[in-house]
């Protein structure tokens, strides 16, 4: 079995992340990876078609600065806050640049994740009938009648990310990584992807997972960063606690174009690592 290499985060982005592609960066409130997402801003990454179940502050952020040409998501909100005011920038004032739109239920995107990590061109569920998201996303949405029960289900396209990144509590020395406590479609965002990025909190020589943890084999990572406090301002189990005063704060900050490029200017494009922002923003990851 080969290793996965261990790179810097800078490396690890600039070597798999590129211009165009199709980027998920997953994590249900717990364990997502901002330090990832941030160095993405940093290059200046661009174009990208953006994917998560919850856009979070992360892709906020990434809209802002304009890394984004579309977002396929399923709620697209400050969790316990409100609005993501980037997000209805771009959406309603093509600002910083136009953002196009796909749109489904959380049920919806687990099961394009699962098509596309089982190698088939579609996913079924029954759901969304009734609902606005048929009329407003009918290019991503159709119908189909099982040749078996004669029921009409809905149909969605398979999604498999150019590169999914996901944030670890750990990883071996041979590079086997462990995820635990709430993982959302970690598994099968990171079984779907071509690619397999992941920033962990630690390396460690044997992993111990605890019941409903899985572990993602070394064969599946293309490369592995280090970064402690890599999922701040969200939370990693066991390492530190979700920072609800930022996510409060992120509701002024974004809500001004201005003060909001100021913001990410100084904590993100002039912070050449992760620490760095944790300093600035006075973290205690």
């Amino acid at each position: 079995m080969t290793t996965p290499p261990f790179l810097s985060l800078r490396d690890a982005m600039a070597r798999h992340v590129r211009d165009g592609m199709t980027v998920a960066l997953e994590g249900f409130t717990h364990l997502i990876p901002f330090a990832a997402g941030h160095e993405l801003i940093r290059q200046h990454r661009a174009d990208l078609t953006l994917v998560r179940m919850t856009p979070d502050l992360i892709y906020d952020q990434m809209i802002g600065m304009g890394c984004a040409a579309k977002l396929v998501f399923s709620w697209g909100g400050n969790p316990g806050v409100g609005s993501l005011h980037r997000l209805r920038d771009a959406v309603e004032h093509q600002w910083p640049r136009p953002l196009a739109l796909d749109e489904h239920s959380h049920a919806g995107l687990a099961v394009r994740y699962t098509a596309g990590a089982s190698g088939l061109p579609f996913g079924v569920l029954k759901g969304y009938t009734g609902t606005d998201l048929v009329t407003a996303n009918k290019s991503q949405i159709a119908t189909i009648t099982c040749p078996f029960t004669g029921d009409v289900l809905t149909a969605l396209p398979a999604l498999t990310p150019d590169v999914t990144i996901l944030h670890a509590p750990q990883a071996d020395r041979e590079g086997n990584v462990l995820l635990r406590g709430i993982v959302g479609a970690c598994r099968e965002a990171a079984q779907a992807a071509r690619v397999l990025v992941v920033t962990v909190e630690e390396v460690v020589d044997q992993l111990d997972a605890p019941m409903n943890a899985f572990v993602i084999p070394a064969w599946q990572v293309a490369a592995i960063a280090v970064v402690p406090g890599g999922a701040y301002p969200s939370y990693a189990h066991g390492y530190y606690a979700r920072d609800n005063a930022f996510y409060l704060a992120w509701d002024d900050i974004a809500r001004d174009r201005a003060r909001f490029t100021e913001w990410m200017t100084t904590h993100v494009l002039e912070t050449a690592t992760h620490a760095e922002f944790l300093q600035r923003v006075g973290a205690v990851a």
